[in-house]
């Protein structure tokens, strides 16, 4: 059981925080945590497996006790015998270099024997099929693959309180679907599971109860039938994503700018398009692309590929599929990738590329590099220009937290500002990976706003992406990456 008791949480350098939070969650129950970005949710569950107040320093006021233990007055290795956690981003919580050396670990720190440890990965790997991820380098994969092991280094512990922040913020449509399973088999070993989440449709089926947060307080509570009831409008109204569990491979032509089913291929064939449309777009033309990583199969090789200029273009594919390593080879990140691109009459190299071409990463801690949120957006900026710079942040509702660190930020918040940063740089081929990973459905719209008024001024912009809402309102083009 978990038990909030009259709960108030300030961070030290007054970030977001709580506010009188009296909550109790039974044992076995599944409970969403949904809201706006930056409304507490990552706070709410940072205070249950012990993190605040234990490693985010603030005032804590009030009680929070997990299975009948005091979180203040207990240490991180006590919690972490009851409470496992699925990170935001996956990668903070790896402690090897190797997958299935990172499933072993949680268990030897339990000192379970080498027999239980073999047993119980086995287990996991079985029945969530991930025999492919095993004995794999943490370094090769694929954001997606990193939050399946992360999810399955958690199945593997015999603990009771499973906590999973955005566990899907990274994850294609065959990933959710595998992480449903995930979730469906805890709930009937009876543990007890918290879940912070943008995208919540794909967790109806689970859920006891739904708690919709807002500044710090829990605003509503839902049954799981009564959230499950709420329109599409009902749910954006209050600020909810509502996009049900859809696969981008296979979505519907069914606008004027929606072109789906797309091929990578030699050519990059337009067989959706009119002939009138072909021979009227232009194009950069990228030639001889092709990666592999050391003493492995290519991930791609690309003789010739035509790349619309003026467009949104929507990269998709299953993750592991090689579309952020596709972009980071684009931009010229790879230096043992020696594809050229073609821009009018001019051919760009690996250098020239990252002269020419802004990339926001999937991970954008990767990219915060100053001591406020407005030197960020400045030192994209060609010539200096502080004015703009405010408009730019403002247009993001960033503008109030200008003043911040960057890595002070909510994830969603820190996502936004690396968008602002690629506004910023003026550059006409601009490469996002997931931009809208950690969003709400407000700041999705921003986002989207703020591609197409990119494509106004006539830039070329190119997005990895799994989130259909952002596809279907923004993407002119649609490229499936096998």
């Amino acid at each position: 059981m978990i038990v909030f008791d009259n709960v108030c949480f300030s961070y030290k350098k007054g970030e977001e925080s709580l506010s009188n939070i009296n909550l109790k969650v039974d044992d076995g129950e599944v409970v969403l945590v949904c809201g706006p970005s930056g409304c507490g949710k990552s706070t709410l569950v940072r205070c249950v497996n012990g993190l605040i107040p234990h490693f985010y320093e603030g005032e804590l006021k009030g009680k929070i006790s997990v299975n009948d233990i005091d979180v203040s007055g207990s240490t991180l290795r006590q919690l972490s015998k009851k409470v496992g956690t699925v990170f935001q981003n996956p990668r903070s919580q790896f402690f090897n270099v190797d997958t299935t050396s990172e499933l072993a670990f949680g268990c030897e720190n339990f000192n379970m024997s080498p027999e239980n440890i073999e047993e119980s990965i086995n287990r996991v790997v079985n029945k969530h099929d991930m025999s492919a991820l095993m004995d794999r380098s943490i370094f090769k994969l694929s954001g997606g693959e990193k939050q399946k092991i992360a999810c399955a280094s958690i199945a593997v512990e015999p603990i009771e309180i499973i906590i999973l922040d955005e566990p899907s913020a990274n994850l294609d449509y065959k990933g959710i679907c595998e992480l449903q399973k995930m979730i469906e088999a805890w709930k009937e070993e009876g543990k007890t599971i918290l879940i912070a989440e943008h995208r919540i449709s794909y967790l109806f089926p689970y859920i006891t109860r739904a708690l919709l947060m807002e500044k710090g307080s829990i605003k509503k509570e839902f049954t799981s039938e009564e959230i499950r009831s709420l329109s599409k409008d009902e749910l954006h109204g209050l600020g909810l994503r509502a996009d049900d569990a859809k696969d981008p491979t296979k979505l519907q032509d069914n606008s004027e700018t929606v072109i789906i089913n797309k091929q990578i291929d030699d050519n990059c064939n337009t067989q959706n398009e009119s002939n009138d449309d072909v021979k009227s777009r232009e194009y950069y033309v990228l030639k001889n692309m092709k990666y592999s990583y050391k003493g492995e199969k290519p991930v791609f090789d690309i003789p010739e590929m035509k790349i619309p200029k003026g467009e949104i273009i929507a990269i998709v594919g299953e993750n592991g599929a090689g579309k952020s390593t596709f972009l980071r080879c684009l931009c010229g990140m790879e230096r043992r990738c020696r594809a050229k691109l073609d821009i009018d009459s001019e051919t760009l190299n690996n250098r020239k590329r990252r002269q020419n071409i802004y990339m926001v990463m999937q991970d954008v801690n990767h990219q915060l590099f100053t001591d406020s949120v407005l030197e960020e957006v400045l030192i994209s900026q060609d010539k200096e220009d502080k004015e703009e710079a405010l408009r730019i942040l403002d247009s993001l509702d960033l503008k109030e937290f200008a003043d911040r660190h960057p890595l002070s930020l909510s994830g969603g918040q820190k996502q936004r500002v690396a968008v602002a940063s690629a506004i910023a740089s003026g550059r006409d081929i601009i490469l996002f990976d997931e931009p809208t990973s950690g969003l709400d459905y407000y700041h999705m719209l921003q986002v989207s706003d703020i591609l197409k008024s990119l494509k106004e001024k006539g830039r070329t912009v190119i997005i990895v992406t799994h989130d259909t809402e952002l596809i279907e309102r923004a993407c002119t083009q649609t490229f499936l990456l096998k």
